[in-house]
């Protein structure tokens, strides 16, 4: 059994996050990374580097008691999603992680969680810093894309279709099985839905395969009504979306009516798939990079001239929830 002990900073970050230092760099553009005040990092040229960063809180992104391993997939899982919206290729990260106790086995188990998705996808962490404090999760991810192929909220036209990848919901049943709020006797489908939430997929291949494809991309990270407004205000169109083809698992289906699932899929947020606008002509070439990632993709809808967001429910107009996802509201 993992020791209990409580660490000191330095030594926790010699642990727990220099440690792939020992059999050199993960990348041969790390110059330098963690144990300096700075890394150094070796940028192609011709290449644009792409940055985002993210902070999770307990409480607040994850129940307080959640496994510390899904806590350092879901911190780096969420910068991934970013990457993957963009088109990028991810490359880099830094942490900086806040904990009331520095305690070896809880962090064993984090390190070990951030540290596996970070190899999946080549990514070096490459310093932060560690304090005292509410637990809290904040990463900084830096990518790389050919210059000026990145793809963007923004790049959207009338009659595109509104797409979304993998299934929506998901998470929002697992959020609601983890804390107590749904109870099913259908116990490989809660356990599909539970991980679903814990473990999030980030779509980092599609999102690579969809440049010079997709017109407009973004992931879903608050919900469909909370993130395609975005989109479609980006785009200066307006967006339409047939509720009816919104993709629900089989999963959620076996332990909540539709309706309810229907509402999840909406608004719940924290499902990390993505969304993406793409010209009619090329859906099939972009459901072929899909299928070849095992990948469902959807068409939901459409973006038309004009503002604002539609909704309809078999060709009638559909109420959807105000909102999504909203850290002030």
């Amino acid at each position: 059994m993992a020791d209990r002990q409580t660490l000191g900073e330095f030594e926790l970050i010699d642990r727990f996050f220099a440690r792939s230092r020992v059999a050199g760099p993960l990348r041969q553009d790390v110059v330098l990374g963690v144990g300096d005040d700075a890394a150094l990092l070796r940028v192609p040229a011709d290449t644009d580097l792409v940055v985002s960063v993210d902070t999770v809180v307990s409480g607040r992104h994850f129940p307080p008691d959640s496994p510390p391993r899904s806590i350092g997939h879901r911190s780096l899982a969420v910068n991934l999603s970013d990457m993957a919206a963009m088109g990028a290729t991810p490359a880099w990260a830094t942490l900086a992680l806040t904990l009331p106790r520095a305690d070896a086995a809880w962090l064993e188990s984090f390190a070990d969680g951030l540290i596996a998705l970070a190899e999946a996808h080549d990514v070096a962490l490459v310093g932060g810093d560690t304090t005292a404090g509410p637990l809290t999760v904040s990463i900084q991810i830096m990518g790389l894309i050919a210059r000026g192929t990145a793809l963007r909220r923004s790049g959207a036209s009338p009659g595109d279709l509104l797409v979304v990848t993998g299934t929506l919901g998901d998470a929002g049943a697992g959020l609601a099985l983890v804390t107590g709020g749904l109870a099913t006797a259908e116990h490989a489908a809660a356990k599909e839905l539970v991980e679903r939430f814990e473990y999030a997929t980030p779509r980092v291949g599609f999102g690579t395969g969809a440049r010079g494809v997709a017109s407009a991309a973004m992931d879903l990270s608050d919900g469909l009504v909370g993130d395609l407004p975005k989109l479609a205000r980006a785009s200066g169109l307006a967006a339409h979306v047939e509720v009816a083809r919104l993709p629900i698992s089989r999963a959620l289906r076996a332990v909540v009516p539709l309706a309810q699932g229907r509402e999840w899929a909406l608004a719940a947020g924290d499902d990390y798939e993505l969304l993406l606008a793409v010209p009619p002509s090329r859906f099939e070439e972009l459901s072929s990079t899909a299928a070849r990632l095992n990948l469902t993709l959807t068409a939901i809808g459409e973006l038309r001239p004009g503002m604002g967001v539609t909704w309809t429910l078999d060709g009638a107009p559909y109420a959807a929830p105000s909102n999504g996802f909203d850290h002030f509201r």
